[in-house]
């Protein structure tokens, strides 16, 4: 895989990008806030295997952004050494549902375990609550791997 170029979405079946996907470090969102400025958010984040689901509380300015804007880039990724990362780029698509969605519990349950992640969804299973669905299918996946996969022109055939 270390020939494929940057932005190919084969990628997304890298060894990097396959273990950093059903891990539980938090995606690093990027998008264009209502401002015109430029905002990073660290959130919980849920692969089905064809895209992120980035689920949120609704009310978010997050969601409003993204529904005039929908063009992001997010970063999983671990420090290291050596340091392996996954970027990708998509379009948010963007639904809102009454009660708890289903990615937001499985995401509780693989960040803190299967008991701390029930009791987290059952603390914010509330009457009322209404959640955003953020679905990302990648458009463009690139993977760093520090050892055969280097940024730019230093990546090794």
């Amino acid at each position: 895989m270390s020939e494929l170029p940057q932005g190919d979405l084969r990628l997304l079946g890298h060894p990097v990008a396959r273990g950093l996907l059903v891990s539980s470090e938090l995606a690093r969102v990027a998008y264009v806030a209502r401002d015109g400025t430029p905002r990073v958010l660290p959130m919980l984040f849920h692969w089905n295997g064809e895209e992120i689901v980035l689920p949120t509380f609704s009310g978010s300015a997050k969601l409003g952004a993204l529904r005039e804007r929908p063009d992001l880039a997010i970063t999983i990724d671990v420090p290291g050494p050596p340091p392996e990362v996954l970027l990708i780029r998509g379009r948010a698509e963007i639904t809102e549902v009454d009660g708890i969605l289903p990615e937001y519990a499985a995401a509780h349950r693989r960040y803190y375990g299967e008991e701390q992640g029930t009791k987290n969804v059952e603390a914010a299973d509330r009457p009322g609550v209404r959640m955003g669905r953020i679905a990302v299918r990648p458009t463009w996946a690139g993977v760093l791997d520090f050892q055969t996969r280097l940024p730019g022109a230093l990546t090794r055939g």
